[in-house]
């Protein structure tokens, strides 16, 4: 049987990128996300057309009952822990907001999904790799984390999605550093400009950017390009790397002059 890997958020955008570049690989994959399963019948058959297993756990990672759903869905899936977790699931602040202006009601919306559910979301499925590696020393598993360039490049007008991805950030580190003794790397992959949903409303400002120069590579990321390197991680072509940072994204964060 291939091994099992869980994305979050994994029905479209850059999620489906990643479970469509897993599934070619031949790794049975279980998405997650909010909407009714049968919204997402769509990406889990073009999943299943590639000769895997493809499965649905519903579940809101920001919220204790949505994470302990996702669990329950995965351990059923997997029939005991899966070998990879994949933390993608994200939201966006829903009104972007000038710093000055921005509301607790977003900074908790944002920060409760996108960081402190995040985490217990790993600190679960990390518990159950770390008694399965201990049960099997051949057991494999590993993390990867997409974050965002927004870890490090400032926005004004979305302080605390950026506030949340820099932990995120850090995140990774804290984990890898928790799990390296176990055997169990964690990555980062942090995107740069992806054409997805959630950048749908922002196309026209970042086309002109993107044409006046704003990354070395002069298109759009896509969620292809993130798929591609999560599977590299994922097959261990990174082998002793765990903590270290992936950037996909064209050269956007590449010092210049």
């Amino acid at each position: 049987m291939s091994k099992i890997a869980l994305i979050t958020g994994g029905s479209r955008g850059i999620g489906f990128g990643i479970a469509k570049a897993l599934a070619a690989e031949k790794w049975n994959i279980l998405i997650n996300g909010v909407r009714p399963v049968d919204d997402v019948t769509e990406p889990l058959d073009e999943l299943r057309a590639t000769g895997v297993c493809a499965g649905y756990a519903r579940g809101d990672i920001g919220s204790a009952a949505g994470r302990s759903s996702i669990m329950r869905a995965a351990r059923e899936f997997a029939r005991g822990p899966v070998n990879l977790l994949v933390n993608n699931a994200g939201v966006a602040p829903k009104v972007r907001a000038d710093l000055l202006d921005t509301s607790e009601e977003s900074y908790d919306h944002v920060v409760d999904t996108n960081l402190k559910g995040v985490f217990f979301l790993t600190q679960a499925f990390a518990r159950d790799m770390v008694a399965a590696k201990t049960a099997d020393a051949k057991f494999e598993a590993a993390i990867i984390n997409i974050t965002s360039i927004s870890a490090t490049v400032v926005s004004i007008n979305r302080g605390e999605y950026c506030i949340a991805k820099a932990g995120f950030a850090m995140l990774t580190q804290l984990f890898a550093a928790r799990l390296g003794g176990d055997g169990i790397p964690v990555y980062e992959v942090r995107p740069g400009v992806i054409k997805t949903d959630m950048t749908a409303g922002v196309t026209e400002k970042y086309d002109q950017l993107i044409a006046n120069g704003l990354c070395v590579q002069s298109r759009w990321g896509f969620p292809t390009d993130v798929g591609r390197a999560v599977a590299a991680l994922a097959r261990g072509d990174f082998s002793f790397s765990t903590g270290q940072v992936i950037m996909v994204d064209g050269g956007l964060t590449m010092p210049r002059l």
